[in-house]
């Protein structure tokens, strides 16, 4: 009941047709403010009932996950514990024998990959799948083609809607490279660059997307220390600069809980625990199945 009816309601004269107006207005405006609070509160991504075989070999049984707008929520388990399938029925590789995705409210029983970048989702894989005869920035640039909205004869004449495409396409790009540090590496071609530079421009490409949700498969295998220690701080950058919730597959323990706000464990194939990385380092299940005996600290508390 809103405010005029409740007056006219106890018998008091009916306010005048502008201030009923004015009080309308302020009606819609709490409306409007309680849905983006309920928008903001609701899972950006959530799954249900996962379930997953492959030649009889279950993959994936029963796995629920939600997914908390603007934070980084990690995913760990030993090898072969589904990680990787989980995040390929994310991104629609995989299509589940069971259950549904839902993104941004949205429920799919196989998410459309060529629709991906629409969805506001982008991923990182685990092996490199960048374009090694491309320069860094045309490996980034390659990232927004999903925006693109010139012909093909267009693109290849050089008329007024491509070159405008380009042009915004090369300077977000350009940004994202700032960014992550890698401005004057952007002539080079991406082949040539070391290991850990290559992981670095393929989250340039995931990130030039500017989704809203952002799957990093495995972004610091194969790295050193030190490249460990850049990456995880650009994964946080991701988070707080460009407000990117992030879906994370790593095994380096040390640098998942430090990252992350959320962790949920995979074993066999199902999820076995989920909490806060300080729930995820006194859950015996956890212990036994993926960070083996516990180590004892000076307070005599578990890992």
């Amino acid at each position: 009941m809103n405010a005029t009816h409740a007056f006219a309601g106890l018998g008091a004269t009916p306010f005048p047709p502008d201030i009923q107006d004015h009080l309308a207005g302020l009606n819609f405006e709490a409306a409007g403010a309680e849905k983006r609070k309920q928008e903001a509160e609701s899972p950006v991504l959530e799954l249900s009932g996962i379930s997953l075989s492959f030649g009889g070999v279950a993959a994936l049984s029963d796995v629920d996950l939600s997914v908390r707008r603007g934070e980084i929520r990690s995913i760990i388990g030993p090898n072969g514990a589904g990680k990787s399938s989980l995040i390929n029925v994310i991104s629609g590789v995989y299509r589940p024998d069971r259950g549904e995705v839902q993104i941004a409210g949205k429920r799919y029983a196989q998410v459309p990959t060529q629709k991906l970048a629409r969805l506001g989702l982008a991923r990182t894989f685990q092996n490199l799948a960048l374009f090694k005869g491309l320069s860094v920035l045309d490996n980034v640039v390659s990232g927004r083609a999903h925006t693109f909205r010139s012909t093909f004869l267009g693109q290849i004449a050089g008329l007024g809607r491509s070159r405008r495409e380009e042009t915004d396409a090369r300077d977000r790009a350009s940004r994202v490279l700032e960014f992550l540090h890698l401005s004057d590496l952007s002539d080079r071609l991406a082949g040539t660059l070391p290991y850990g530079l290559q992981k670095r421009v393929e989250l340039a490409r995931a990130l030039v997307a500017e989704p809203d949700l952002l799957l990093l498969d495995e972004p610091m295998a194969g790295m050193t220390a030190t490249e460990k220690d850049e990456m995880a701080g650009f994964v946080s950058g991701v988070r707080d600069q460009y407000g990117t919730t992030v879906v994370l597959i790593e095994h380096d323990i040390g640098v998942v809980m430090g990252l992350s706000d959320r962790i949920a464990v995979l074993d066999y194939g199902r999820k076995i625990a989920d909490g806060t990385p300080d729930e995820i380092q006194r859950d015996q299940r956890v212990i036994d199945a993926y960070l083996g005996v516990a180590a004892e600290n000076e307070d005599g508390e578990g890992i």
